[in-house]
């Protein structure tokens, strides 16, 4: 079946969310606290349902269960893949996530690694990416003393940029960013630290200290992107990055362009423009994924597209 799968959007309301999941893409958002877009998730906590075709109304983990062919018969845990945007319109909270050995045993689901595209940053926006600590010992008494400042590592960031943020990375988005984030399908997160701030019910959110302990990078290694480019008839198109849980490609058309997909399958957004994919319509906001029958893709437009597989 060589019908593209379009997916419906998932909104999660959050302390740190904002609009802009409506003013930059159009989406109806439940509230003006929204903060994160599942656009393509199999996911028990948000599990995409298809938009039209022939399996208009089913999740993808139905899809995944019922219909694996439609992903290449890939073996896996579960869906592998999820694609969401973040509006943040105030800090998240310093956090990190374990590997799949530490997830599986005890949360029972996928470590999370993860990537970031930088949709837009407000001027001298930035991130917590990483830390200063050199040893355990050090990393745990800065904990204890409260010297976050001295502790964490502050990365300045502008629209363009991307980070790969593996498993053990401490890391937290800040104010004034919006950013598309490819990861494994995990919702596990622990989190080190949360501004003393109090959550909707008043209290203060909690916090994982033990487990950020256990799975924190020490000292912080940063893998700095080495990004490759190629043309494609009317296409540039950039690698950046390729590791052993996901590839991410982001593709600029201005015209058009022929090319082969690549089995098992691939996640596209369109972060802006609109155009033509296999004859069907596609605009900014649209998500959706390219099946494994799928084995010729034809493209034209104005369009930036971002594609991720495994």
């Amino acid at each position: 079946m060589d019908n593209l799968i379009f997916l419906k959007p998932i909104f999660h309301e959050k302390i740190w969310g904002g609009t802009r999941l409506n003013t930059v893409f159009n989406y109806e958002i439940p509230s003006e606290k929204t903060g994160e877009c599942w656009a393509i998730s199999a996911h028990q906590n948000g599990d995409c349902e298809v938009i039209d075709g022939p399996f208009a109304g089913k999740k993808l983990s139905e899809l995944w269960t019922h219909h694996r062919e439609l992903f290449g018969n890939i073996e896996s845990h579960c869906f592998p893949l999820l694609t969401k945007i973040l509006d943040a319109s105030d800090d998240l909270s310093v956090q990190v996530h374990p590997d799949d050995e530490y997830g599986l045993k005890h949360e029972g689901e996928l470590g999370k690694t993860e990537c970031w595209y930088i949709l837009d940053a407000d001027e001298d926006a930035e991130l917590i990416f990483g830390h200063h600590a050199k040893t355990k010992e050090e990393f745990i008494k800065q904990i204890e003393s409260n010297n976050w400042d001295q502790l964490l590592r502050k990365v300045k960031v502008k629209k363009g940029d991307f980070f790969h943020v593996p498993t053990g990375t401490i890391h937290a988005l800040k104010k004034g960013t919006l950013v598309l984030e490819t990861q494994q399908s995990s919702d596990t997160t622990y989190r080190l630290y949360d501004y003393d701030r109090l959550g909707d019910d008043g209290y203060p959110r909690p916090l994982h200290l033990k487990q950020s302990i256990d799975v924190a990078m020490i000292p912080h290694e940063e893998i700095k992107p080495e990004f490759k480019k190629h043309t494609l008839d009317d296409s540039t198109v950039t690698t950046l990055v390729e590791c052993d849980f996901f590839k991410v490609y982001k593709w600029d058309i201005q015209g058009k362009c022929h090319g082969l997909h690549q089995p098992p399958f691939t996640l596209v957004s369109v972060l802006k423009g609109n155009g033509l994919i296999n004859g069907r319509p596609i605009q900014k906001g649209d998500h959706f994924i390219i099946p494994s029958s799928v084995t010729q893709l034809k493209i034209e437009g104005d369009l930036e597209l971002m594609m991720a597989t495994v």
